[in-house]
């Protein structure tokens, strides 16, 4: 089963996404991580995170550019957090694809991949354009590149659902 759970900044898109990993009958259960820790506030963002996900038996894959050389050893479930962080990390990191193009190209294929080696995947994504419509600079560019994965990964999801204020609406396959 594959479900993208996509949804605006604190809209509790990402509680919920964990929450149907935690659901999921299938072992072993895996968080990717997507956030690139550049400063010692990130770093210790992780560490929370990897601590908050200890107990609820996630293990912790860091995969910043390049998703589709991951590789699991066992198929189960899989929370990718997040397509906003794989997105900026593709476009402007200096490990990873460079274009709008070829960034849409790594991350859909990154979960192609993902989708082959697992039972259940969750991906998170972010909701854009609703801020507004005058971006500066490589913003554009940035949330252009966010709205063509989410339109990709929608295609091949079995479920799409947006959370706002912690409620989950699906547009695509139905609730559990």
């Amino acid at each position: 089963m594959f479900t993208l759970v996509i949804g605006g900044a604190a809209s509790g898109k990402s509680e919920y996404a964990e929450s149907l990993v935690l659901r999921s009958p299938h072992r072993p259960r895996y968080y990717i991580a997507t956030m690139e820790p550049f400063d010692e506030e990130g770093r210790r963002r992780v560490e929370k995170h990897r601590r908050m996900r200890a107990d609820k038996e996630f293990e912790t894959v860091e995969r910043y550019t390049d998703l589709s050389s991951v590789r699991l050893p066992g198929r189960g479930a899989v929370l990718l957090e997040c397509v906003g962080n794989l997105a900026a990390n593709e476009l402007y990191s200096p490990a990873g694809a460079g274009s709008v193009e070829g960034a849409v190209s790594a991350i859909v294929g990154g979960v192609d991949a993902l989708l082959e080696q697992c039972k259940d995947l969750v991906v998170v994504s972010n909701e854009v354009f609703t801020g507004g419509a005058d971006y500066a600079g490589g913003t554009e560019d940035y949330l252009r590149l966010v709205a063509d994965v989410n339109r990709a990964l929608a295609k091949r999801a079995d479920r799409v659902c947006e959370v706002v204020c912690g409620l989950p609406r699906y547009y695509k396959g139905a609730a559990e």
